[in-house]
């Protein structure tokens, strides 16, 4: 089925014409059609039957969401979804990542025909909540009596008593690594019980050779989570703390690493803009720690030919003391525009998408869906293209949230990003720059 896509305008001139330029895109389900907002709006009504059971009459309802292309699996949910709910219709408002948060904001304050809130960041969450922009979800889940307990992370959208948003989509930290690079190494695969002490420690028996020929043993993104989340990973901290010095020994870590070699500078990641992915599916990169979601580019990118490593995945290492399975991760949710005026359809919607339906959907993509009974991890690893040994990688004792749903969070992740290179580029030093994010931290939430 060919989906009514609409592509959201840039933004520009003053921002009423933008919000005024929203209010139509996300209302509209043909580009073309200058009348289309009007004939929606017209053609919108309750999916529930009329008391002489007649057949339903048709709803749209309009589902902004970021970067179509790149998220197949949101096209199945939707074809699955119109084919079990024939009266309904999802119009879909597809906006550039870059973009997404800044505008979906605008249509929410702007009061847009906007009916299904997909959010792209679950910490930005709380800021919709507090202004009234999500329904309250309780009654809902209560009435068709879902099973919560098979929602990663479904308490922490409770806010204030109310449950604002499902969880959709799960991701979590594993370690990727080369088979080949260890095969001619002799050293043996990373198991699903390892240390970073013992990661750091293969990091450099994997790292060999110089110049444009070199090996690394192992690799940290540039992302600040990519060291700081190992800080957080036994569930006793969060970024929200104001005392920093609990991150020390993982920064002592990556500096150590940096300084000997064995992973990749970060300044030459920054000033190259090099993304994780390419130094891995090129084979010069013998480890990885990165999210869940790279196993379905990998799958892709080795179906096209457009690498041939020979991949695999262990579960994240772990901080000494820890107990193995535990890892970082983030849950994206969907929830219900408050101001829709058609609540009960896209109820249907977000319970199909975020349940068992729609979490086929997205394991059929490769996706780990956030809606987990016995079968998900199973059914992941049996993917074509998945390696062998995957559902027990992919097994977890614990999941911490890498940032918690709290309304500072976005303010605080962004300072620690800021402090992040200061360190990584050795302009500070980490206890100098670890006090600065603390005293930052206490006048961001006010302490």
């Amino acid at each position: 089925m060919k989906k009514r896509t609409t592509k959201a305008m840039a933004f520009g001139l003053a921002t009423m014409m933008a919000a005024t330029t929203l209010l139509a895109g996300c209302g509209t389900s043909n580009a073309n059609n200058a009348n289309n907002s009007k004939s929606n709006s017209s053609s919108k009504s309750s999916s529930k039957n009329d008391s002489k059971g007649e057949k339903a009459e048709k709803v749209t309802l309009t589902f902004p969401l970021w970067d179509l292309a790149s998220t197949p699996y949101l096209n199945d949910i939707v074809d699955g979804f119109e084919a079990k709910h024939e009266n309904i219709k999802i119009n879909i408002v597809d906006i550039a990542a870059s973009e997404y948060v800044s505008k979906l904001s605008t249509m929410l304050n702007g009061g847009a025909d906007c009916d299904i809130v997909y959010i792209k960041d679950p910490d930005g969450t709380p800021s919709f909540a507090d202004k009234g922009q999500l329904e309250d979800l309780t009654s809902y889940v209560e009435a068709d009596g879902l099973d919560t307990t098979k929602f990663v992370g479904y308490e922490n959208f409770n806010l204030d008593g109310k449950q604002v948003v499902l969880p959709f989509k799960t991701d979590y930290y594993v370690l990727y690594y080369n088979k080949d690079i260890f095969d001619a190494a002799n050293v043996a695969y990373p198991s699903n019980d390892m240390t970073w002490t013992e990661w750091e420690e293969m990091s450099g028996k994997l790292t060999s050779g110089e110049g444009s020929d070199k090996i690394y043993g192992g690799y940290l993104h540039t992302w600040q989570a990519c060291v700081q989340n190992w800080a957080v990973q036994d569930g006793k901290h969060t970024i929200l703390d104001t005392d920093y010095s609990f991150m020390e020994p993982a920064y002592e870590m990556a500096l150590r690493m940096q300084e000997a070699g064995t992973i990749m500078d970060y300044s030459t990641l920054k000033t190259g803009n090099i993304a994780y992915a390419s130094p891995f599916q090129q084979g010069t990169v013998a480890t990885l720690p990165m999210g869940s979601w790279f196993s379905s580019t990998m799958i892709a990118k080795v179906k096209a030919g457009e690498t041939d490593v020979n991949w695999a995945i262990a579960t994240l290492p772990h901080p000494d003391g820890v107990e193995a399975g535990s890892t970082i991760g983030s849950t994206t949710p969907m929830g219900i525009n408050a101001n829709s005026k058609y609540k009960e359809e896209a109820w249907e919607f977000i319970k199909y998408a975020c349940g068992e339906e729609g979490s086929k959907k997205l394991i059929e993509n490769g996706q780990m869906s956030a809606y987990q009974d016995d079968t998900t991890l199973t059914s992941l690893a049996a993917l074509d293209g998945m390696p062998e040994g995957a559902a027990e990688a992919l097994a977890t004792k614990s999941i911490v949230s890498d940032r918690p749903i709290d309304s500072n969070s976005a303010e605080v992740n962004q300072m620690l990003s800021e402090e992040h290179s200061l360190i990584m580029i050795g302009e500070k030093s980490i206890g100098d720059v670890l006090t600065e994010m603390s005293t930052r931290s206490k006048e961001i939430q006010g302490k």
